[in-house]
């Protein structure tokens, strides 16, 4: 959930509007007011907003159809009717179209938040399942930093250090080496592992489709958008977002991050309206970023701000007293998925192993070991289960 709602009220009478935004900017909430139905929507086209309360009796535009008009453009905005010239069947029909619930005039401030703390509850348990789906699209390797070689230790006691502080982190290393992983391990062991950790790929889409990904956009013609959309770093709200391929990012983008990492804020495509975020970022990268810098394609100040505490993951091929360690941790975890029965690994075979220059680094490595699981002849992986001209074509 933010950690300030944003809420809108929508009343035609002053001393209400008053009353209601004194009431719940109490309880921590930013609240904007809006006198009529037009001032409403053209608000909701500038930015999102957890909850809105509306009075179903406005000037012009009636409460019904400024209803209709919000449920279509934003589908997960809880919207608290306010009912206080209306019968119930103008209460029904407003929960029938999507309202969340209905006040009655005259009402306390304290029912007042009590409706608006539960429909905030539903608006945080939406956003809970837009992260969960966020996070079932991520894909990493192996669940355990695995490694006994010095540099290892290394990267271990540094990730474990640098998990007590809320610094940025750099991560550089070859692709496979493990950066989405050790991401993972700072995030796990530091104090925001109970929040949200949301993974971009910052090479995977376009940049105007990136930015609205990455920030998030409201409806309207500014954006582009038939309605607005909560981005990753918004839905990561507490906890880390991880950055992978961060020196992809466009120098639009670049300067946005900026603001994120000095002023704790962002601003959604379409809108003009900073949205306050706190938000750990690690980023990473398989780029020489001190290079991008010299070249004039990464911000010297950005990279500054990003590399505040650097890990430099070695490739397997200089850390070869790990490849047993980790051919082991990848027999086990695939045996055990797959239940095939195959407990060792032979001598040839690991020699093989120790032999290979891994290119892919330890993503590789654990595609070959799920490989020879599923292909072995017997209870011990042999050479020929590990394709071994293949590897060595």
């Amino acid at each position: 959930m933010y950690s300030q709602p944003n809420i809108l009220v929508v009343d035609d009478e002053e001393t209400i509007r008053d009353s209601c935004r004194q009431a719940l900017e109490r309880k921590g909430n930013k609240v904007e007011v809006a006198e009529d139905g037009s001032k409403a929507l053209a608000l909701l086209e500038k930015e999102s907003f957890d909850l809105v309360i509306l009075d179903l009796k406005l000037p012009g535009l009636n409460g019904i159809e400024v209803l209709k008009k919000i449920k279509k453009n934003d589908p997960e905005v809880v919207v608290v009717v306010i009912t206080g010239y209306a019968t119930v069947e103008s209460a029904v029909e407003a929960m029938k179209i999507g309202a969340y619930d209905f006040i009655p005039k005259p009402f306390t401030p304290d029912s007042l938040r009590m409706i608006v703390s539960r429909g905030l509850e539903k608006r945080k348990l939406w956003l809970e399942n837009v992260l969960l789906r966020a996070q079932l699209k991520d894909r990493f390797g192996p669940d355990i930093i695995v490694g006994k070689s010095p540099s290892m230790k290394k990267v271990t006691e540094l990730v474990r250090k640098v998990a007590l502080t809320d610094s940025a982190v750099l991560i550089s290393g070859e692709t496979g080496t493990g950066r989405g992983l050790t991401a993972r391990a700072i995030h796990s062991q530091s104090g925001r592992n109970d929040k949200p950790f949301i993974a971009v790929d910052c090479g995977g889409l376009a940049e105007s489709l990136f930015e609205s990904e990455l920030f998030g956009h409201v409806k309207g013609p500014n954006a582009g958008a038939a309605e607005t959309k909560l981005g990753q770093i918004e839905a990561a709200n507490g906890g880390t977002v991880f950055l992978d391929e961060v020196a992809n990012i466009s120098m639009n983008i670049q300067t946005k991050l900026l603001r994120l990492l000095q002023e704790k804020k962002i601003t959604k495509v379409g809108s003009s309206q900073p949205v306050e975020i706190d938000v750990r970022i690690i980023a990473a990268t398989g780029k020489d970023l001190p290079k991008c810098v010299a070249e004039r394609t990464f911000r010297e100040d950005l990279f500054y701000l990003l590399s505040v505490v650097p890990i430099n993951l070695p490739p397997l091929r200089e850390r070869k007293e790990d490849i047993p360690l980790l051919a082991n941790h990848f027999l086990n975890k695939h045996n055990k998925k797959r239940e095939k029965g195959v407990t060792a690994i032979s001598e040839e075979a690991m020699n093989v192993l120790a032999e290979y220059d891994w290119p892919g680094n330890v993503r590789e490595m654990e595609n070959v070991i799920e490989r020879a699981v599923v292909l072995a002849k017997s209870k011990v992986i042999e050479p020929s289960d590990l394709l071994y001209y293949e590897m060595h074509s």
